[in-house]
């Protein structure tokens, strides 16, 4: 408690605010502040170290969401953003639109420009606060976020903040909005006015009938070729480890399609990889975990006598108007909690042994042809596949890797779950390299790693990036793969339109990103160890290289190499 209440009995709603952050276990408050902040860095100033979450300056929006964002991903726990008033929240919008779609809790406040001209603290002062006003502020973010709310006294700090915590952790989990005018944040009142703090913690996952785990055992036990696939797993690794048990014990095969969290070890002998249609080739039953986008419906659905069981917290994604994937059985149950319950009352059947020798075989020519194929890719302009093959070898077991348009979990050996996550499927560019940077500010002595196309790198507004890995002591790898284009753009093009005009052009309009600017001086202007490389037989050295400069000197390290433009992703 500050001098100010112990004094006076009063708080301002800024410290009641700040406070209550604390209480409900947000550890960082990501802000990028503006004239609506003046109540919360006085608070801060006032306030002990140790009574407010620890506030750090991120120099832009969507920077600081993805930060909160990676480090949910690597702890579980949910922290806070602040920015200023519409024109920050406008571009925090698109790291909520990311979060919302991977389900990942944050917590996303926004000043609100004053609303008196006169007469109360916090009135209006500068013109832009008028500029700034808006009659639906919130609907910027309200169509993504599970909660939002406007402060309108100051004694609602703490139950606006155990109300949007709670309402962002419980299943299925996504970010929460509040919007504070400067006068509530500014005004004080007596602190015997409301209860003390008390803890309501996000509901509890949900668990399956037991009517829905016997009829899936039943189906299992009965179905010849069944198949399980997976897109995400949860912070802690429950599922990945209930799920390989699971797999081993039935001899059931594991694909990840779409995978946004590795689940699966890459030498795990249940695991069939990431292709979809290759998954479910043959399969008599596809039991889906979790996954919003098992596969493509225009090329992979599965055949009418395929029974397809949907399983997660809200397992027909209503947050999604159009999803028409057939479904046989939905069941609303936390994945691991379902798995775990499914593991209790299955037992190996007569042909598990058979099929667990078929599966296993499969599953290891599947991993030595993708390793032959990467090995192919470098030489000249490398391959994405060489790309990865050559980081997984230098990243160790326990590294994490961020993923935009950048590696091919195919062609990497991880060691376990949660070591490579990968763009949400909402695609909002520029979100793994402030990702990273969450991941390392969670556990430093862990290498956190980007790899991001160079479009990517552009969307990611670098400069704010390495000033931040920088100033808060961050050496985080960056890797930017680098073919000059916007190669998921051309890709679609050709899809679309096989043989045509756009196709045959030598540059297909609106693609090209030539001329490319110098993306290491970015970085060199922040101090980073940084290295072009051109060939891909140079590249396990220049990794060495990059390592060295993150272990030894604590630099964060940048590395552009040229790729080969690839039709396939």
């Amino acid at each position: 408690m500050s001098d100010i209440t112990q004094e006076t009995g009063e708080m301002t709603g800024a410290t009641a605010l700040l406070k209550a952050l604390k209480f409900h276990g947000i550890d960082y408050l990501f802000a990028n502040a503006g004239t609506d902040f003046p109540p919360i860095i006085e608070s801060l100033a006032a306030l002990e170290a140790e009574a407010a979450p620890m506030p750090v300056t991120i120099p832009h929006e969507t920077a600081s969401v993805a930060m909160a964002h990676g480090y949910w991903l690597v702890t579980g726990r949910t922290q806070a953003v602040m920015v200023h008033v519409n024109v920050g929240l406008a571009n925090a919008a698109m790291g909520v639109i990311n979060a919302a779609s991977d389900n990942v809790p944050v917590l996303v406040m926004s000043g609100r420009t004053p609303i008196t001209e006169q007469g109360r603290k916090g009135a209006r002062m500068t013109p832009i606060q008028y500029g700034q006003e808006m009659y639906h502020q919130a609907s910027l973010v309200g169509d993504v976020v599970k909660y939002h709310y406007e402060m309108r006294y100051p004694e609602q700090a703490e139950p606006l903040v155990t109300r949007a915590l709670a309402a962002a952790g419980s299943d299925p989990a996504g970010p929460v909005y509040l919007s504070l005018p400067r006068e509530p944040l500014a005004e004080s009142f007596p602190v015997k006015r409301i209860p003390a703090p008390s803890h309501r913690p996000a509901a509890s996952p949900a668990h399956p009938d037991p009517a829905s785990v016997a009829q899936v055992a039943d189906w299992l036990a009965a179905a010849p070729s069944p198949v399980i696939l997976v897109q995400r797993g949860d912070p802690a690794g429950k599922l990945s480890a209930a799920l390989q048990d699971f797999a081993t014990a039935q001899a059931i095969p594991v694909a990840e399609p779409f995978s946004t969290r590795n689940v699966m070890p890459s030498a795990h002998p249940m695991f069939l990889g990431y292709d979809p249609k290759a998954a479910l080739d043959g399969a008599d039953l596809v039991l889906v975990l979790d996954c919003d986008i098992p596969w493509i419906e225009a090329v992979n659905r599965p055949a009418d006598d395929v029974r397809l069981i949907h399983v997660g917290a809200d397992p027909h994604f209503l947050k999604m108007p159009i999803r028409g994937y057939r479904t046989d059985l939905a069941v609303q149950s936390d994945p691991f909690a379902f798995v775990a319950a499914l593991a209790r009352v299955m037992k190996p059947g007569p042909a598990t042994e058979a099929r667990r020798a078929a599966i296993s075989a499969r599953s290891a020519a599947r991993r030595e042809a993708a390793l032959a194929h990467a090995k192919t890719g470098g030489t000249g302009p490398m391959s994405a596949e060489w790309l990865s093959l050559c980081l997984s070898e230098a990243m160790g077991d326990d590294a994490v890797v961020f993923s935009e348009l950048g590696v091919q979990n195919g062609a990497m050996d991880l060691k376990g779950a949660n070591r490579s996550f990968t763009a949400p499927h909402s695609g909002g560019l520029g979100w793994a390299l402030p990702a990273a940077l969450g991941a390392a500010l969670a556990d430093r002595e862990r290498l956190a790693v980007a790899v991001v196309g160079d479009g990517s790198y552009i969307f990611a507004n670098p400069v704010a990036c390495h000033q931040i890995a920088e100033a808060l002591d961050l050496p985080i790898l960056t890797i930017i793969k680098n073919n000059g284009l916007w190669n998921a753009v051309r890709r679609s093009v050709v899809n679309a339109y096989p043989g045509g005009a756009a196709a045959r052009a030598n540059t297909m309009p609106l693609t090209s990103l030539a001329p490319a600017p110098d993306y290491l001086k970015i970085a060199e202007a922040s101090r980073a160890h940084t290295e072009r490389v051109t060939e891909g037989r140079d590249l396990p050295a220049a990794l060495a290289r990059a390592l060295k400069a993150i272990g030894e000197d604590r630099r964060q390290a940048v590395l552009e190499v040229l790729v080969e433009v690839s039709d396939r992703y």
